[in-house]
């Protein structure tokens, strides 16, 4: 594959660029830019929350999971909590109900995870990766459609509390172009740069998150911080066809969905339209799409794929530095059938994955998505597109989707109608989509043809010349 960035933002995209340039590693472009995203996209992620990555070392041919998600807290003792805050987004056609408030806040992990995949695989000094998202912060970042779209829908939490000046100032929510304007976060960087990941753990950052904690009645300890660890692990193998991916355990649904699909290459639409619907039917309920993506490949052929969120955001912020702290212990879908034990990590949808030909021991694709329970739809049509189909990355992430909720189908514009029909036949109603839109989920892939981002995001990629 070729040096590469993939991610949810342009401004993502350029910070992991400019590290390749400067002879970072894979590992150094996905820290810059995951960075750069916690400034640049903070409507879907930001430092207080969690992720997963996967890292493929080309020297040593070894591909392994970072596990960065957030912590159930409570090591430090129960006391009486904050009131929840039960909101009913809308979502399409629907209103989501969810818990926000700051006893929704789970022990973050992303910094943390972010300092370990320097620590075991990057090349430049820290300072220089905190550099990009530091102008960023300083100067501002420009507010593209589809976040503005996405802001719009979340409002009701995005402009609570102090989010109210960041994301309506004047009263107004921000507009396509308009300047995302976020000052705070220049002495969280500047902190970040001088104490590292620790910051948030046993640092500045900590400091100000546990006195925030105690004036509201959060209930994240300095126990349940100082205990924090990112984890390293063997990704699990599944087949597709003749390829071979590597992604994660849990709750994601991928090697499964693979493994129902067996084949993507279909004669029409309506069969791959019926192809890909039972493969995918057996998915959680909806979710808001408040995730990211980044994908960064360097010219040695090391590759990354990083998948963080903030859940919907609790809508509380630390003041003085612009964080908005994450709402995990409120989101439903994440709970469902699951034990919550203090100190554990929480479950996650999400699924970086690298896929490999037959006998390869190099990558032939890195691929990650956002959008909660349709990141596994997205991603799946999209790496099927690929792989099975032959299309370019561009062309497989443009491509009009489909997801799966019984007893509906939802459909992109661009599905015939005899893909429709072919769905009504077999018992399914369909809800047909006016346009492309960010409920379909966020691809960001890097293959040995090309990379893309997803327009559904406002997605970027660049190749390094």
């Amino acid at each position: 594959m070729r040096a590469a960035v993939a991610a949810g933002h342009p401004a993502t995209v350029d910070a992991g660029i400019e590290i390749l340039e400067d002879g970072g590693t894979a590992a150094d472009a996905a820290v810059a830019a995951c960075l750069s995203s916690c400034v640049a996209e903070t409507v879907m992620t930001g430092l207080l929350g969690g992720g997963h990555a996967i890292y493929f070392e080309a020297r040593a041919r070894r591909a392994r999971q970072l596990d960065c998600f957030v912590t159930v807290p409570g090591l430090g003792g129960t006391r009486d909590n904050a009131a929840i805050v039960e909101l009913a987004v809308p979502f399409g056609e629907e209103l989501v109900h969810y818990a926000v408030g700051i006893s929704t806040c789970a022990v973050p992990g992303l910094p943390r995870g972010l300092g370990e995949l320097w620590s075991a695989h990057g090349r430049l000094p820290w300072s220089r990766l905190c550099e990009p998202a530091l102008r960023l912060a300083r100067d501002g970042v420009e507010m593209p459609p589809a976040h503005a779209s996405c802001l719009a829908m979340l409002a009701p939490v995005m402009t609570m509390d102090a989010g109210a000046r960041i994301y309506s100032p004047g009263g107004t929510l921000l507009q396509p172009g308009e300047l995302l304007q976020q000052p705070g976060l220049v002495p969280t960087l500047e902190a970040m740069a001088t104490e590292g990941a620790a910051s948030f753990y046993t640092g500045t950052i900590a400091e100000a998150l546990l006195t925030l904690m105690e004036e509201r009645g959060g209930v994240v300890s300095r126990d349940d911080l100082s205990a924090y660890s990112a984890l390293w692990s063997a990704p699990l193998e599944c087949g597709f066809a003749s390829w071979r991916i590597l992604t994660r355990r849990g709750i994601t649904g991928v090697p499964d969905a693979f493994s129902r699909l067996g084949r993507a290459l279909e004669p029409s639409d309506a069969a791959r339209a019926l192809l890909y619907v039972e493969a995918l039917a057996k998915l959680p309920p909806d979710g808001p799409p408040h995730t990211t993506n980044l994908t960064a490949v360097d010219g040695d052929g090391n590759a990354c794929v990083l998948t963080s969120s903030l859940g919907l955001g609790s809508g509380d912020f630390l003041p003085g530095f612009d964080l908005h702290l994450n709402s995990m212990l409120g989101e439903k879908e994440l709970l469902v059938g699951a034990t919550v034990v203090v100190g554990e990590r929480m479950n996650s949808m999400m699924a970086p994955l690298l896929a490999f030909a037959a006998h390869d021991p190099e990558p032939v694709l890195a691929a990650g998505a956002a959008g909660g329970t349709r990141l596994r739809s997205a991603l799946v049509q999209v790496v099927a597109g690929v792989l099975d189909e032959g299309l370019s990355p561009e062309d497989a992430v443009a491509r009009p989707r489909l997801h799966p909720v019984a007893p509906l189908v939802h459909l992109e514009p661009g599905w015939s109608e005899d893909a429709r029909e072919a769905l009504v036949g077999r018992g399914w109603r369909v809800a047909q989509w006016p346009e492309r839109h960010h409920y379909f989920g966020g691809v960001s892939v890097v293959a040995r043809d090309g990379a893309a981002g997803d327009p559904r995001r406002s997605g970027a990629a660049r190749t390094l010349e």
